[in-house]
């Protein structure tokens, strides 16, 4: 059996440090793929910890797709045999170099890489006029949960302390001090080791889209999920780029369609996809980087959109982190963590991209405004942004777990299904109904109910899948939660 040693585990807590052994065990290959794992409660025993650990450890295994469980038999590892050929790959001369490059100019600007902040230094037409009692398409965050009373403190102290940094122009990336805060929240809470000059701040992801598109150059065939959030699909179609929709499994992205369709740019929400809520599989992320390897044009988008709030088990580690050759653009937005009306986001180019940027792209000015630059910086890098999100994860689990205990004791429980409610602030829920979609839609509008269905979110009408309601929940009060369930009641049992 199994045997770990628990001696010198430093700060992580018992099943994180389970779970590290374990994985690195399995991309050695000392546990090889099909095989079985001890049952939780023999490895428990094993191990003199509690079951509970084991089990704790085991999800998130299976979450990240190390390992599979099979009902009444066991679990058993995965087939990543992929990662073996990948795993030992190391970035390319050139790259290195560029990095070398990047890591002496980083230290000369902040010696011993420790980066401060000094004092020198509308909706669509369709129902626009509606009146709804409960929207459940909603991302906006609540304004008891947004930290005012901190916010104002720190813009006070910018606008106080570095008034003249405030009205100097900004780089094309953005504030170093606010581009250093991200590099190191990144390496704490994602396990990422990035560079704050590969870090551009834009306003919005929807601006970074369109750099990414100038970057990258409009002759190539970007691709996306199948289904995916309508806005992305949009946002390049409307900037003349040759858009196709990749179909998904349970995996991911479904890689033999995506060798077929031709397209060198991938754009996916790996740790957390919406609206599917599905996790891309480890084995799936090593082959779409295998994808990527194969031509000198492929880059992947890896949008990070909420990885923050994985309600359940560690974050997801990103394809960034596991990126050894510079095919790998990440992007996350601070409109999901703050608030969509802050529209502050970034992408991490790799070293190769980033030169190209500079000399194609480094004379835009950054779009974000110095004030909030700077105030976002002091809120992340005293702590306060830590903080929030911790707040913010226990208030989403609680509204979570109390939206779902409502549904299991209301009149539709046996009528739903919930799926995917632990990976992100949103989940889908089952109908079994003779409605269509669009009449499930408009009975819910009748009765002051906002929803939106999974069908909705695909441009290929017949791959969609008819019935699944999406609920985002990050607008939910528990003061609504009764009547979100009363309303839903009355258009299910219509």
């Amino acid at each position: 059996m199994l045997t770990y040693s628990f001696e010198n585990i430093g700060s992580q807590s018992l099943y994180e440090y389970l779970y590290h052994c374990i994985k690195t065990d399995i991309i050695n290959g000392v546990i090889s793929s099909g095989e079985k794992l001890p049952s939780k409660r023999s490895f428990a025993k094993n191990l003199g910890i509690s079951t509970i650990t084991v089990e704790n450890a085991y999800e998130q295994l299976i979450a990240e797709g190390y390992i599979y469980s099979v009902a009444k038999k066991g679990y058993y590892v995965a087939d990543i045999t992929i990662i073996e050929a990948l795993h030992p790959l190391q970035a390319s001369n050139t790259v290195q170099n560029s990095a070398n490059d990047i890591h002496k100019h980083y230290n000369t600007i902040i010696p011993n890489n420790r980066c401060t902040i000094t004092q020198d230094i509308l909706p669509s037409n369709d129902n626009m006029h509606q009146p709804y009692t409960i929207d459940l398409t909603s991302n906006k965050t609540p304004a008891a949960m947004f930290p005012f009373y901190t916010w104002s403190k720190y813009l006070r102290e910018v606008i106080t302390n570095q008034s003249d940094a405030l009205l100097q122009s900004s780089p094309s990336g953005g504030i170093y001090g606010l581009r250093c805060a991200i590099s190191h929240h990144l390496r704490d809470f994602r396990g990422m080791n990035v560079y704050p000059e590969q870090i551009i701040i834009g306003a919005g992801t929807e601006y970074l889209y369109g750099l990414i598109i100038q970057l990258l150059g409009r002759n190539h065939t970007f691709a996306m999920e199948e289904p995916c959030y309508s806005k992305i699909r949009k946002i390049y179609k409307s900037n003349d780029v040759p858009c196709k929709s990749i179909i998904m499994d349970e995996q991911g992205i479904d890689i033999h369609a995506l060798y077929k369709s031709e397209a060198n740019i991938i754009h996916i929400s790996p740790s957390h996809h919406f609206p599917t809520g599905v996790v891309t599989s480890i084995k799936r992320r090593y082959e779409l980087l295998s994808w990527a390897m194969n031509d000198k044009d492929r880059y992947i988008i890896e949008d990070d959109y909420d990885s923050e709030f994985r309600l359940s088990g560690k974050p997801i580690p990103s394809m960034q982190s596991i990126d050894k050759t510079g095919r790998v653009v990440y992007i996350n937005t601070f409109t999901k963590s703050l608030t969509p009306t802050i529209r502050i986001s970034y992408m991490i180019l790799p070293i190769n991209l980033l030169n190209l940027f500079n000399k194609k792209l480094g004379f835009y000015s950054c779009t974000v405004s110095n004030f909030e630059q700077y105030t976002l910086a002091r809120f992340i890098e005293t702590g306060h942004f830590e903080k929030h999100i911790n707040r913010m994860r226990l208030y989403y689990r609680k509204q979570r777990n109390q939206f779902i205990n409502a549904l299991e004791h209301s009149p539709i429980a046996d009528k739903i299904v919930i799926d995917k409610a632990d990976s992100g602030i949103h989940f889908l829920i089952k109908i079994n109904t003779n409605l269509s979609d669009k009449q499930l839609i408009e009975c819910a509008c009748k009765n002051g109910l906002k929803l939106s269905c999974l069908s909705d979110y695909y441009e290929n009408s017949i791959y969609a899948k008819n019935g699944i309601i999406v609920i985002n929940y990050s607008a939910l009060s528990s003061e609504n939660i009764s009547t979100t369930i009363e309303l839903l009641c009355r258009t299910i049992l219509y």
